[in-house]
């Protein structure tokens, strides 16, 4: 049963000396009175000395030493336990009036089974079975044989009691200790998933922010150059720097959106592979020419599988308009294929040669993968999310080519 902070009973448990105490002077109060009542010469009672002396100081004393431990059980019971069956057997050996010292002993019996071990608890059992046998062996008590087992039974009873109450303790206490360690791990889940959203959010940013800056860096250095020749294609180009930074804004609006608090963000769908002739046009009007060829049959691809294979074109792009030159073409291959996904971008500029290197999908499988940029390391990270196979370095003919296998199985994807 829960006791309520500040109650009255919570302040007993937190305070036991008190609570002891109170306990061991009603127990000891009520064992004098007993003897005091006894005192007339009646015949002897259910496990009196057979033939009790007139109870005097003696008695009370050795009495209350068999009851006023109690105020102590939880700090010695076992101690306690052993030091009142001396005053026990004086009592019985001098024939005085127990009175009811023997409950003393049921109390630390009890407390010995609750506050400690086995080993101790079934010793505390062997000792108050030692104290009952001994004043029996000894004759001077004299019970028959139901009083033996009803003794037994007390003894077991108390003994029984004090193991259960432990056992239950020792349940609750591993109940918070589970309760604490799966918060633990919910709260370490829980910043996992964010590191990893933010982790994605960024590579996100880096894919929107590199491709549109850099085709307006393009674009801003044709309209510088054509200023003052041709000044309707380099209003052209001004507009069309002013039209990629708008979508720019809505993409990167649509991304940090998810990162705000104050009330469910507006996102748009997310690009796929039925945008690549968009983005294709896109790289044509900022000055790389750029053909795309889609092979197989088109079908629905896993959302996440299609946004990768986006990104991975849009990032090589980005990299062929950045560093292939004024003159270079590009070519984007796309082959559907039953069980995988095959992606070729290629260009025919000057792009720094630079060994060709593997990623599969539970490592990196080499060295020297071609960049050390943040887009090459999102591509890596992509495509060996879902199980790919990707391949960045220089191409055969000049120029530079990242080429991507997706697995389509369901194996592969889980």
């Amino acid at each position: 049963m829960r006791t309520t902070p500040g109650s009255t009973r919570s302040w007993l448990r937190d305070h036991f000396l008190i609570s002891d105490s109170i306990l061991a002077v009603v127990l000891t109060t009520a064992s004098l009175w007993w003897i005091a009542l006894a005192a007339s010469g009646q015949e002897a009672g259910w496990l009196r000395s057979a033939a009790p002396r007139p109870a005097d100081a003696l008695n009370l004393i050795l009495a209350a030493a068999c009851t006023l431990p109690v105020a102590l059980r939880r700090s010695r019971p076992f101690v306690l336990l052993v030091a009142t069956c001396v005053p026990q057997a004086a009592l019985d050996t001098l024939h005085y009036d127990p009175g009811l010292s023997r409950l003393g002993g049921l109390v630390l019996l009890y407390s010995v089974a609750a506050c400690r071990g086995l080993a101790l608890s079934l010793a505390a059992l062997v000792v108050s079975f030692a104290s009952y046998v001994a004043g029996v062996l000894a004759g001077v008590i004299t019970p028959s044989w139901p009083d033996h087992v009803v003794v037994t039974a007390v003894l077991l009873l108390c003994w029984v009691c004090g193991r259960a109450l432990r056992l239950r303790r020792a349940y609750l206490a591993e109940l918070v200790q589970r309760a604490d360690r799966l918060e633990r791990a919910r709260e370490a889940d829980t910043r996992a998933a964010r590191a990893e959203e933010r982790s994605r959010i960024a590579r996100e940013l880096h894919d929107v922010v590199a491709h549109h800056v850099s085709v307006m860096t393009v674009q801003a250095a044709a309209a510088r150059k054509m200023l003052d020749i041709k000044p309707d294609v380099a209003r052209d180009a001004l507009s069309a720097i002013e039209e990629m930074g708008r979508t720019a804004m809505t993409e990167m609006r649509s991304i940090v959106g998810v990162l705000r608090t104050d009330g469910p963000a507006e996102r748009g769908p997310q690009p796929g592979m039925h945008d690549l002739p968009a983005l294709v046009e896109q790289m044509r009007e900022a000055g790389l020419r750029t053909q795309l060829w889609i092979e197989g049959e088109r079908r629905g691809l896993p959302p996440g599988v299609d946004l990768a294979a986006y990104r991975l074109v849009q990032e090589a792009l980005t990299n062929s308009l950045r560093h292939a030159g004024p003159a270079a073409r590009a070519w984007v291959t796309v082959r559907h294929e039953p069980n995988e996904l095959s992606i070729h971008v290629e260009d025919d500029g000057r792009g720094a040669a630079e060994e060709p290197a593997r990623i599969g999908g539970k490592g990196l499988e080499g060295k020297g993968l071609g960049g050390k940029g943040h887009g090459l390391v999102g591509i890596r990270e992509r495509v060996a999310l879902y199980g790919g196979v990707l391949r960045i370095g220089p191409r055969a003919g000049g120029g530079f080519e990242v080429r991507a296998q997706f697995p389509l199985s369901h194996s592969a994807l889980k």
